[in-house]
C-alpha cells in the first residue's frame, strides 16, 4: 500500500470520525463526506473540480447528475449502495429534497449521470468504488463526457444498461462487474437517438471487467477506435457486439483481444432491433476493419442466426462487414460453430485459430 493511498484511507477516517462533511486535502481539493440519508445532490452541486465526493458505507437513496469537470464520486466498496429513492422509482429527488429538472438524465430512470453537452462537455470525472443497482433505465451513464474513468463499480440489475456512455471519448472502463442488467451490461455508443455515422472514441479503453447476466456482455455500437481487453464474460446471451449500419464514417477499428468468453447461453428473445439471441460470443455485424485475436471462446451454444464462437454477420439493414481480422484465438465447444461467416462482405481473414468447426468448412 503506498503513502498516497495510506493518506487517502486516513482522511477518509478523520471524516467520519469527527462528523465534518468536508476538508481540504493536500493538493487543495476538497473531500466533501456523504452519508446514508444525506444528499449526495448537494454535495455534488457544491463541488469544484478537483474535488472528491466520497459516500460512506451503506445504502445510499435517489439519484444523481454530475456536470463538474474533474469530479471524483466515490464510494468506500461494493456496500456504498446507490438505490432508487422509495416510491419514486425513475425518482431523481434526495431526502434533502434536491430536485433535477423534469428532461434530465437523473429523472429519466438512471442512477450517476455525467452529463454533458455539444459545446460544453464534462471532462475528467472520475465515478468509483459503489454499487449502483435497481435503476430503471441505467446504472452510470454518460453523454458528452471526454476522459469518463469508471472503476470498480458494480452495476447490477437495473432496466437498461448497467454503464453507458453516448458522445463521448477518451473513456476508461476498468474493474467493474456488470450483472443481470436489461440489456447490456457496458453499452458504448455514438447515440441511440439519431442516425449517424460511427464517431472516433480517441482510444476509448475497456478492460478487466466482469460482465454476466446480461442480455449482451459488451455493446459496441457505431463507434471507432477502441479496445475491448482482458474481460471475462460468461452467463450473458451474447459476449461481445461491435455494430454498424449503413451510416458514413462505418464502425470499425476496434480491437478485442484476450478475453476470457465462456458459457454465453443465457436465451434472451427478439427485439424491435435484433434477432433472439443465445450463445454468441463475439459477434461482429456491419463493421471495418476490427482486428479479433487472442481470445479464449468455449461452450457458447445456442440456435440464433447469431449464435457461435465468433460471428461475421451482415447487419440487419443490409451493411457487410469487411477487412476484419480473425486471428489466434482458442475456441472449443462453440455451436453451431466456433467460427461462422455468413457475411458476403471483402476481406474478412480467419488465420492461426485453434478451432474445430466452423461455417463455412475451412475457416479453422
Amino acid at each position: 500500500m503506498n503513502k498516497c493511498h495510506i493518506a487517502y484511507l486516513a482522511c477518509a477516517a478523520a471524516l467520519l470520525g469527527t462528523g465534518l462533511g468536508a476538508a481540504p486535502s493536500t493538493a487543495g481539493h476538497t473531500v466533501h463526506l456523504v452519508r446514508p440519508g444525506e444528499s449526495i445532490q448537494k454535495a455534488v452541486d457544491s463541488a469544484r473540480a478537483g474535488d472528491t465526493v466520497l459516500l460512506a458505507h451503506g445504502t445510499h437513496h435517489g439519484s444523481v447528475d454530475v456536470t463538474t469537470p474533474g469530479l471524483t464520486l466515490r464510494g468506500m466498496g461494493r456496500g456504498t449502495v446507490l438505490v432508487p429513492e422509495a416510491g419514486t422509482g425513475t425518482g431523481p429527488t434526495g431526502k434533502a429534497g434536491v430536485e433535477r429538472a423534469a428532461d434530465s438524465c437523473a429523472a429519466a430512470g438512471n442512477g450517476i449521470c455525467v452529463t454533458g453537452t455539444k459545446d460544453h462537455g464534462v471532462d475528467g470525472v472520475t465515478i468509483a468504488s459503489l454499487t449502483v443497482t435497481g435503476f430503471a433505465k441505467t446504472g452510470v451513464h454518460a453523454n458528452e463526457a471526454d476522459r469518463l474513468t469508471v472503476r470498480n463499480v458494480s452495476a447490477v440489475g437495473n432496466g437498461v444498461w448497467g454503464i453507458a456512455t453516448e458522445r463521448s471519448a477518451r473513456g476508461v472502463f476498468r474493474g467493474n462487474t456488470a450483472r443481470d442488467n436489461g440489456d447490456a451490461g457496458l453499452f458504448l455508443a455514438n447515440t441511440v437517438k439519431d442516425e449517424e455515422g460511427a464517431t472516433d472514441t480517441g482510444g476509448t479503453v475497456v478492460e478487466h471487467n466482469r460482465l454476466e447476466g446480461n442480455r449482451i456482455g459488451v455493446t459496441v455500437r457505431r463507434l471507432r477506435n477502441l479496445t475491448v481487453a482482458g474481460n471475462h464474460l460468461t452467463g450473458n446471451c451474447a459476449a461481445v457486439f461491435v455494430v454498424g449500419d449503413e451510416n458514413k464514417p462505418k464502425a470499425g477499428l476496434v480491437t478485442v483481444r484476450e478475453n476470457l468468453i465462456e458459457r454465453n447461453n443465457k436465451s434472451c428473445p427478439k427485439t424491435a432491433r435484433l434477432d433472439a439471441l443465445q450463445g454468441s460470443g463475439i459477434v461482429l455485424t456491419g463493421t471495418e476493419d476490427n482486428l479479433i485475436t487472442h481470445n479464449v471462446i468455449r461452450d457458447n451454444v445456442g440456435t440464433s442466426p447469431l449464435s457461435g464462437g465468433i460471428v461475421v454477420f451482415k447487419s440487419f439493414v443490409g451493411t457487410t462487414s469487411e477487412r476484419n481480422r480473425i486471428r489466434g484465438n482458442l475456441l472449443q465447444g462453440n455451436s453451431p460453430a466456433d467460427l461462422v461467416n455468413t457475411d458476403p462482405g471483402q476481406g474478412n481473414t480467419f488465420q492461426a485459430n485453434s478451432c474445430v468447426s466452423s461455417k463455412p468448412a475451412g475457416l479453422c
